[in-house]
């Protein structure tokens, strides 16, 4: 029979043991309690991107467009020939695939692009090309071959930051011919019967086509998803969270 200390021992032993387990259980508690909070605020931040960039820059289709001005400003000096924004010898090219529908990738364009256009095509370190991938919905291929039809004159990339900043609720009715003519007189289309003509150009067909076999071989599930091309190879980034992973990637690859 243990002797009564033995037994003080044992019950202090098995007491710590509880209260090691209960602390531990507490610490895990802790630890889900605050992945979920993580988890919540990442969701939430997203959300709200989103919403903001759908609430801001007119309701789409209205033809009294909101931030002309700004979109000229942001993009003066710079090279617009045919799908490339920046210096045509630029070693390394940033290419976007995005749905001028996308609100997600209007929030890039308002958000994440200003700083990578003020950075490293500014610099000439890369040049920008935007590949319309058409998969929101059936608005979404008027609204490109009226993009690529802005891109005859030089203005591509005037069309569609311009576009962002005026993009409505996607399949909504409010890409009609008005709204377009609108969003490619701000971006300085100047001749718009010729514009007129050329978005009807069925060779736009084979290029929107081409594009969406593209991102597929790329593994590119959803808009916008980014190729970085340079003389050191190539990186995909389906919808990278930062301007700084896209900077990471050019200079990967230069």
């Amino acid at each position: 029979m243990a002797s009564r200390k033995e037994q003080r021992e044992s019950a202090r032993e098995a007491r710590q043991r509880q209260e090691a387990e209960e602390q531990a259980r507490l610490r895990r508690q802790r630890l889900v309690q605050l992945g979920s909070a993580a988890v919540l605020l990442a969701i939430v931040a997203v959300v709200a991107v989103i919403v903001v960039s759908q609430s801001g820059g007119g309701s789409g289709g209205d033809t009294k467009l909101e931030d002309v001005k700004q979109v000229n400003s942001e993009l003066h000096g710079l090279d617009q020939q045919g799908l490339t924004l920046g210096d045509p010898k630029a070693k390394v090219t940033v290419v976007e695939f995005g749905d001028l529908q996308c609100p997600v990738c209007k929030a890039y364009s308002e958000q994440l692009m200003p700083q990578v256009i003020d950075g490293p095509v500014r610099s000439g370190e890369a040049k920008l090309e935007f590949r319309n991938w058409t998969i929101i919905g059936p608005q979404s291929k008027p609204a490109a071959t009226a993009a690529l039809a802005a891109s005859e004159q030089g203005r591509y990339w005037s069309f569609i930051t311009l576009f962002y900043r005026n993009q409505g609720e996607e399949n909504s009715g409010y890409v009609t011919d008005s709204f377009l003519e609108a969003v490619a007189k701000g971006a300085g289309v100047a001749d718009i019967d010729k514009w007129n003509q050329d978005r009807q150009d069925t060779k736009w067909d084979a290029q929107l086509t081409k594009t969406d076999t593209q991102a597929g071989q790329l593994g590119l599930t959803g808009t916008p998803g980014f190729l970085v091309e340079g003389p050191n190879g190539q990186k995909t980034l389906p919808s990278p969270g930062s301007t700084a992973a896209i900077e990471s990637a050019i200079k990967s690859v230069s």
